[in-house]
C-alpha cells in the first residue's frame, strides 16, 4: 500500500484528498502546516508528499527544502498542489526539487492519475 503525506491548511481540501486516497487503497497521513509534516515524517517515510505553498508556521517551499536535505527521504516523491500559479512560483517549485506542480482548483481524478503516474515511474 503506497504512503502519501498531505499538507495542507484548508480543511475542505484536507478533507477531499484523504477520502480520495483513502479510496484508491493509499495510507494517508495529514499534516495541517509544514512543522507539523515534517514531525510526521520523522518516523513515516511515504511514497509521496503533497505540499500546499502558502501555510502556517513553515511555508512548502522551505518544507521541501527540509525534505531535500533529509536522507532517508531521498526516494519520497514531492507533489506542490497550491493556488500560487504564476510561470516563476513555478519554476521555484520545481528549482527546489518537488516532481511535479499542480494547481489548485483541481480535479481529483487528474491528481490521482498524476499521482499513480508519478509512482510508476
Amino acid at each position: 500500500m503506497n504512503k502519501i503525506v498531505i499538507v495542507d491548511d484548508e480543511p475542505n481540501i484536507v478533507m477531499t484528498l484523504e477520502y480520495t486516497f483513502k479510496k484508491n487503497n493509499f495510507e494517508v497521513y495529514i499534516a495541517r502546516d509544514g512543522s507539523e509534516a515534517l514531525e510526521i515524517l520523522e518516523s513515516v517515510v511515504p511514497d509521496v508528499i503533497m505540499l500546499d505553498v502558502m501555510m502556517p508556521k513553515v511555508d512548502g517551499y522551505q518544507t521541501l527544502k527540509l525534505i531535500k536535505e533529509n536522507e532517508k527521504l531521498k526516494h519520497t516523491k514531492v507533489v506542490f498542489l497550491t493556488a500560487k500559479n504564476k510561470a516563476s512560483d513555478i519554476e521555484k517549485g520545481l528549482k527546489l526539487g518537488a516532481d511535479k506542480y499542480l494547481t489548485k482548483p483541481f480535479s481529483v481524478k487528474k491528481i490521482v492519475s498524476e499521482i499513480n503516474a508519478l509512482l510508476a515511474s
